[in-house]
């Protein structure tokens, strides 16, 4: 009996073991190079309809497996991409408000020209504002392809465009509070290096957002179902 236990023991060791290499001998087929170059040649098309290609196909080219052909997930994705870079310039204007350099509670100085500080607490009001209505466009976004299959597939044509519109509104309004935002820095008669780094970043931001319009336009131009 204690023979016949072992046996039965051996029997299902050696047929686990069997099973346990013959699935670890199995590769699942990872995506050919031809594959992801067409990913990037989708990104670098898409990009030459925007202001700032060069910079779109940069801050894109990394999501390329993930974008694959879709236009609709290249939009959600360079807002996306802008959505992260206000976010961190509201949070930099944030924190380079509360320093010592800028402290003055002062909204004008001695020749009635704005001051540094107040320049900056309006700027953190306009990326904030910024912040706010991109995060609406990539909810409106999300919630428009969230359902796929039929549901997609039956949605009509002018709901495709009215849901677009509420998407381009938002990122217009988006870069117009960033361009106020730079507006208020350009006219800064004092400022220094502040002035200097604050302008470099907000550029950059406005640049990723202008570059999040266009894609947005050429998907609601070219991506009604």
């Amino acid at each position: 009996m204690v023979g016949q236990s072992h046996t039965t023991t051996f029997i299902f060791f050696t047929t686990f073991l069997f099973i346990s290499r013959s699935i670890s001998a199995v590769h699942f087929p990872s995506r050919p190079n031809t594959t992801i170059t067409n990913d990037l040649d989708f990104i670098r098309t898409s990009c030459n309809a925007t202001l700032y290609p060069d910079v779109c196909f940069t801050s894109l080219a990394g999501y390329a497996s993930a974008v694959q052909d879709s236009p609709a997930r290249l939009a959600k994705l360079a807002i996306g991409v802008s959505l992260s870079q206000a976010k961190s310039t509201a949070a930099y204007l944030s924190k380079l408000s509360r320093s010592a350099v800028v402290t003055s509670t002062a909204k004008y100085s001695g020749d009635g020209h704005q001051t540094t500080s107040a320049v900056i607490r309006d700027c953190i009001s306009n990326v904030e504002d910024a912040v706010d209505e991109m995060r609406g466009s990539l909810r409106q976004l999300r919630n428009m392809n969230g359902g796929g299959g039929v549901a997609a597939a039956r949605r009509s044509v002018e709901t495709f465009r009215f849901q677009m519109s509420n998407v381009q509104t938002w990122m217009s309004a988006a870069l117009t509070d960033e361009d106020t935002c730079m507006d208020g820095f350009e006219d800064l008669e004092e400022g220094g290096v502040i002035k200097t780094t604050v302008c470099d970043r907000l550029e950059e931001v406005k640049r990723l957002t202008s570059n999040a319009l266009a894609l947005v336009n050429t998907y609601a131009n070219n991506g009604a179902p």
